[in-house]
C-alpha cells in the first residue's frame, strides 16, 4: 500500500499502511460517437494522508446520508488486519470537499465508518452528516456515481486524487486475478498501464471512466521495487498459483460490487442478494 503517505505505513511498521457506391443511396449519417466527459475534481476529496471521493450508488437518494469512499488501509484506525471487517464504527473524521478546479469548497465530516476491510479488496465508506441535497445546497458539489457494472480492459480510465490535486490518465491494462500484498490478498483488481504511475497520497482516488464519467474503482497500491508480494509490492497471483511480478506498475480495486450492498438510505446491507463483499 504505497499510496498513503510515509506516516500511514510508519505506523503499521511501529505495530500500527486507469470505419457509395455510384447510383447508391446516399448513406445515412453515423450518429457522432459520445464525446467523453471532461473529468474534474469536484466531488473528490482530501484526506489527512490519502485522497477520496464523495459518492452514490445508482439508488442512491438526495435525501440520503452522504457516503465518502476510500482505502482499507487510509483509515484514521491503522490498516484493518487480514480478514478484518468494520461496519458501524463511530468516526467523526472531516474531508477537505474539492471543486472542479481543485480548490476547496468546504469541510465534510462523517460520524462513522459504515463498511471498511483490506480483504478481497481496499475500501473504506464513511457514512457522512450531511445529505447529497445538503452538500449540493451548501458547495454547489454532486456526488460521483459508483458504475454498477465490471470495468472494461482497454478503456480510458481517470485517477483523480484530491490529496495532490492531480489527474493521472491511462488505461486499464488488464484485471489481477489475486493482488497479494504482504499479509493481504486481493480479488480480480484492475492493473493500469504505466501512465498512472500513482505515487504515496493517491491512495483511495477515484478511478473514473471519462465516457460515463461514473467511478469504476478505487485507487489502491503499486509495486516500488520489483520485489515479489511484499509491502508495497504487490505481485499478480493467476488462478494455477502462478506469481508474476510488474515493476512500477499500479493498481486498483473494483467498486461495482458495493453497488450490490447498499439498501434504502444508504445503509450497508451485506446480506442483499449479489453482495460479494467480505462479512465481519
Amino acid at each position: 500500500m504505497n499510496r498513503s503517505l510515509v506516516g500511514a505505513l510508519s505506523a503499521l511498521l511501529l505495530g500500527g499502511a486507469t470505419l457509395v457506391g455510384a447510383g447508391a443511396a446516399p448513406a445515412t449519417a453515423a450518429s457522432p460517437a459520445k464525446a467523453p466527459k471532461a473529468v474534474d475534481f469536484a466531488g473528490t476529496v482530501a484526506l489527512s494522508n490519502c485522497s477520496g471521493s464523495v459518492v452514490r450508488t445508482p439508488g442512491s437518494a438526495d435525501s440520503d446520508p452522504a457516503l465518502v469512499l476510500s482505502n482499507g488501509h487510509c483509515l484514521e484506525s491503522g490498516f484493518p488486519g487480514a480478514g478484518e471487517v468494520i461496519v458501524d464504527q463511530p468516526s467523526s473524521r472531516s474531508f477537505t470537499l474539492l471543486t472542479a478546479s481543485g480548490g476547496s469548497a468546504g469541510t465534510v465530516r462523517a460520524n462513522k465508518v459504515a463498511y471498511a476491510t483490506m480483504t478481497d479488496t481496499d475500501i473504506s465508506l464513511y457514512q457522512l452528516t450531511s445529505t447529497y441535497a445538503q452538500i449540493q445546497s451548501a458547495y454547489g458539489i454532486k456526488a460521483l456515481t459508483l458504475s454498477d457494472s465490471h470495468p472494461t480492459q482497454g478503456s480510458a480510465i481517470n485517477v483523480v486524487s484530491g490529496y495532490w490535486k492531480k489527474i493521472y490518465s491511462c488505461n486499464i491494462d488488464g484485471f489481477a486475478y489475486r493482488l497479494k500484498e504482504g499479509d493481504w490478498t486481493w480479488k480480480d483488481s484492475v492493473r493500469y498501464t504505466s501512465a498512472c504511475d500513482t505515487i504515496g497520497g493517491t491512495s483511495g482516488s477515484p478511478v473514473v471512466d471519462p465516457a460515463s464519467g461514473k467511478v469504476v474503482a478505487v485507487n489502491n497500491t503499486g509495486n516500488e521495487d520489483g520485489a515479489r508480494c511484499t509491502l508495497n509490492n504487490p505481485c499478480e497471483v493467476d488462478e494455477n498459483g502462478a506469481v508474476t511480478v510488474r515493476k512500477g506498475i499500479n493498481y486498483a480495486q473494483e467498486t461495482y460490487g458495493i453497488t450490490k450492498c447498499v439498501t434504502t438510505g444508504n445503509k450497508i446491507d451485506l446480506n442483499l442478494a449479489g453482495c460479494v463483499l467480505p462479512k465481519p
